[in-house]
């Protein structure tokens, strides 16, 4: 949801900068969506009807399509940064696993290097 950082504990990486700063701009765009409704709210309510007529009127609507656009726009951010977040996972595990099969590959090409010496053959029979 807006607002809410993740959770998930990442590096220090471009992507998780990139995460983080998208999380602290969600978090402000809901506040000041928050922040709207509450102006809003209170235009209507507390402006007598006779004078919610003209530019008044206007305002109070300019103010409800802002703070929908807001809203959407604090939703929007939130999708992004769970998919942001969701590749950054991606990523580690993948980094993971090449370093694995890397690890792998060495101990391999060690084995073959100890099993090409001459006499290795002697020295597993001895």
């Amino acid at each position: 949801m807006a607002g809410h950082p993740s959770t998930k504990p990442h590096g220090s990486t471009s992507l998780d900068r990139t995460l983080e700063k998208t999380e602290r701009v969600a978090a402000d765009v809901q506040k000041a969506s928050d922040n709207l409704a509450v102006v809003n709210t209170v235009l209507e309510q507390e402006l007598p009807e006779e004078v919610q007529v003209g530019e008044v009127a206007l305002a109070i609507a300019h103010t409800s399509q802002l703070e929908e656009k807001l809203a959407q726009s604090a939703e929007q951010l939130a999708e992004v940064n769970a998919a942001l977040s969701e590749e950054i996972e991606k990523r580690i595990e993948a980094t993971a696993q090449r370093d694995e099969s890397a690890a792998r590959v060495k101990k391999l090409e060690a084995r073959q290097a100890t099993a090409a010496e001459p006499g290795a053959g002697k020295r597993a029979n001895d």
